[in-house]
């Protein structure tokens, strides 16, 4: 009798530690389905990037993920000799931002062309209809109007220690360094469609 409690006692003290695993393995999955959804909303804004810009003479083509070390998407136009180098954000929160070594990889294939008489680095942000926001320790999505922006970084071109690129939703645009941040006035890139 005394083995039957001891291993009931077993049963029980390993059963706990499962029901943990399969709430924490729920826990995972659904941060790996946001993480997708986000992952999906970049994505998606940049296959509509280069459908718009895939017309008349211009050519685009969306490039390998941030692990290739490649900007997100090329564009080039052969016929007026224009060669655009396009890091692109979307979100849903007021403020996007695009790190230093991401903009650092759009210079160095913009310099690889040279044979192009004018190149630009173009900064896109598009920030969604749904707005998140936290109240209360939940996420509430309200909505908005969509707002997208074309900005020109070739200010950036010659500086080797490049900040990080914040824009926010009303089209503002603010450099970050060494935990400062101060407007940056980046002009906007009137894009060909």
């Amino acid at each position: 009798m005394q083995n039957i409690l001891v291993y009931q006692a077993q049963t029980y003290q390993t059963l706990e530690p499962a029901n943990k695993r399969k709430i924490q393995y729920e826990l995972e999955h659904v941060y790996t389905r946001l993480n997708r959804i986000r992952r999906n909303r970049g994505y998606s804004f940049e296959h509509v990037l280069v459908q718009k810009l895939s017309r008349n003479v211009w050519n685009a083509r969306r490039l390998g993920g941030s692990s290739a070390n490649l900007p997100d998407i090329i564009a080039v136009n052969n016929k007026e000799s224009i060669f655009l180098s396009i890091e692109a954000k979307s979100g849903t929160s007021d403020s996007l931002y695009v790190p230093s070594d991401q903009i650092q990889r759009c210079f160095q294939i913009r310099d690889m062309f040279q044979v192009y008489k004018t190149a630009h680095v173009i900064l896109a942000f598009k920030f969604s209809q749904k707005r998140r926001v936290r109240e209360e320790g939940k996420t509430v999505y309200t909505h908005r109007k969509l707002q997208e922006y074309y900005k020109v970084a070739d200010r950036y071109s010659k500086i080797k220690d490049l900040p990080i690129i914040k824009c926010t939703y009303d089209g503002r645009t603010f450099e970050m360094r060494n935990n400062q941040t101060r407007k940056c006035y980046l002009k906007d890139y009137v894009m060909p469609f």
